[in-house]
């Protein structure tokens, strides 16, 4: 059973770019390599078709997690969330109180996340920290360190 998880319109499109990429090109490609590793005689030393094989199982993985995804997957409509709190899909602009420095962050699924985009999971320790604070409060987060405070200085979408 797939675990709902929300996505915005641009991170679904991407799931179903990849899956679809790997169910038409690259489990292709993966029969082909079974195949040709096959015809090069004695399977039971075919560290060739081994290898093709591990491949395929793999590639059949990563389609049956992406169609799970997929399944659970829910469109999250913008309108319809509270734009004073931080929620998913909230951009959130924070400082550090001990060093004084900004950050920028959206909060997104799990699948959207990527720090070097600003672009952090709602499942992260600091995505979880900030969930449903509002302007002017402080996010007290425990992070391996200790704990950090952030006060939330702009919410936006």
């Amino acid at each position: 059973m797939s675990k709902v998880s929300y996505y915005t319109p641009e991170g679904l499109k991407k799931l179903r770019e990849e899956l679809k990429q790997l169910k038409d090109v690259e489990r292709v490609k993966a029969s082909r390599a079974i195949a040709e590793a096959r015809d090069k005689g004695d399977l039971s030393e075919n560290a060739e078709y081994d290898a093709a094989k591990e491949a395929q199982g793999m590639l059949e993985m990563r389609i049956a997690k992406l169609e799970d995804a997929l399944a659970g997957a829910r469109l999250i409509d913008e309108s319809q969330l509270d734009s004073t709190k931080i929620l998913v899909l909230s951009k959130v602009k924070i400082k550090n109180q001990t060093t004084g420095m900004e950050m920028n962050y959206m909060l997104v699924a799990d699948g959207e996340a990527n720090l070097a985009t600003g672009k952090i999971s709602v499942n992260s320790p600091i995505g979880k920290g900030l969930l449903g604070k509002s302007v002017g409060d402080v996010a007290e987060i425990q992070v391996p360190n200790g704990v950090i405070k952030f006060d939330i200085i702009e919410i936006s979408r």
